[in-house]
């Protein structure tokens, strides 16, 4: 019996990609490949591209450059956002065989046994992004005790920074039905939390073909979703997460469902990518800072012990040191959990790439730190605030020893030590202590 071929995946990105190379993966373990890590020797690599990711060419040229060097024969596939976007560009990378669009990503195993390491350029099968017209579901499989679970894709946006729409194509979604037949089997795997991922999330329902008789049914919406997961799915999925949801898309309806759903967490991931107004129009976001405001303080009304996490973007062109400080002072008086912060890098075919008033990037690196500094400080108040109370937390493996780490339903990380407990277990526990690094609290089964 001949030992089967081995395949190595690696991600760049974001919970959806990840989602999606799990998919990829299962693929060709169930066609007989056997599982390698991306650090070790393999017959075939696949990369998962990102391109929102800061230097996203730099990047997928070290990994195919540490794939090559593991294996000089191996087959090099590149996919994913950066490869629909600059598909002759990765192909004429040394090592790299074949590079697959946003329309034949899944459809891997199609090219995998026609190539042939051979000189010159990789092979290209990306046609226009128009043609990612479906829906196709992915999910993370046995990697966590949670999934990420892509319910919706692609985007009908225009933000002028953004490339996602060039690289994932038009809005589309799932059915409820489907989504919840894929969640129960994910139960039965063992997975206890599901993250649910899309593109632009709060959009769901746009682009599904559902059909009821003869007559196209009433458009799903997000709510309709969280409703029906909430009622429907195995109990072994003790908990629903939200990835991120557009604060325009954010309703009062969502809200008050979290507040009392006996699933869905207390977590909202909100991008806000500027507190000023100025900068909200330039970059074509769908609403005022005092929007996104009121959207804090609804969270706040029903949860006050909500976590609430804020995309925000620095350095945009036009952005002067006045419209930042503005920008500042408003993130700083949202009584929010935590900051994700993006140093505004260029992007080809976007409207920004075009705009003056560049930003120089050491302004721009500045900005960054400043905003990171103040996200350190907003979690360790949220975590602080918490100590002596009790929250639920999902046990994970923790890199130290006797220890189990993991999240609380309002995304507190802990770490615990009790022999009696185990990874993927549910359990309550006492805040008692913030530990110094990374906002970890120490805790104790209660």
């Amino acid at each position: 019996m001949s030992t089967p071929r081995t395949v190595a995946f690696h991600t760049l990105g974001c919970k959806l990609n990840f989602s999606e190379t799990s998919t990829l993966r299962q693929q060709m373990e169930d066609a007989g490949f056997g599982a390698a890590k991306w650090t070790e020797s393999a017959d075939v690599y696949v990369l998962n591209t990102c391109s929102v990711t800061d230097f996203a060419d730099v990047k997928c040229r070290k990994e195919v450059r540490r794939a090559k060097k593991r294996n000089p024969d191996a087959i090099i596939v590149v996919t994913g956002c950066y490869a629909q976007l600059k598909p002759e560009d990765i192909a004429e990378i040394e090592g790299v065989d074949l590079v697959l669009g946003a329309a034949q990503k899944f459809q891997l195993l199609d090219y995998i046994d026609t190539l042939s390491k051979s000189p010159g350029a990789g092979m290209i099968q990306a046609g226009d992004v128009l043609e990612a017209n479906r829906f196709i579901p992915s999910q993370s499989i046995g990697d966590r005790t949670r999934s990420f679970m892509k319910v919706q894709d692609g985007c009908n946006y225009n933000c002028s920074f953004c490339t996602i729409p060039l690289a994932r194509g038009k809005s589309r979604s799932d059915t409820i039905e489907s989504a919840i037949a894929r969640a129960n089997e994910l139960a039965a795997q063992g997975t206890r939390e599901i993250v649910l991922t899309g593109v632009n999330l709060g959009d769901f329902g746009n682009g599904t073909d559902v059909i009821e008789g003869n007559k196209p049914k009433k458009e799903a919406l997000f709510i309709d979703l969280l409703q029906a997961m909430d009622e429907q799915l195995d109990e072994r999925i003790a908990r629903l997460r939200i990835s991120s949801i557009e604060p325009n898309l954010l309703t009062d309806e969502i809200i008050d469902f979290v507040a009392q759903s006996k699933r869905v967490v207390p977590h909202f991931h909100v991008p806000l990518q500027s507190g000023n107004d100025k900068q909200l129009a330039q970059m074509r976001r769908r609403y005022k800072r005092d929007l996104y405001a009121s959207r804090v303080k609804r969270i706040r009304q029903v949860m006050p012990h909500a976590a609430i996490g804020v995309d925000v973007i620095v350095g945009f062109p036009g952005e002067s040191e006045a419209d930042f400080l503005e920008s500042y002072r408003f993130i700083s008086e949202l009584d929010i959990t935590y900051l994700h912060v993006f140093t505004y890098s260029e992007r080809s075919n976007t409207l920004a790439a075009e705009m003056e008033d560049v930003v120089p990037m050491q302004e721009r690196n500045r900005r960054n730190a400043m905003l990171r500094g103040l996200s350190d400080m907003k979690r360790r108040a949220h975590a602080q605030s918490h100590l002596g109370s009790a929250r639920t937390a999902l046990l994970e493996r923790d890199k130290q020893p006797n220890t189990l780490s993991g999240y609380t339903d309002n995304y507190i990380k802990i770490n615990i030590s009790d022999e009696r407990l185990s990874v993927n277990q549910l359990v309550d526990v006492k805040l008692q202590s913030l530990l110094p690094e990374d906002c970890i609290v120490k805790s104790a089964e209660v």
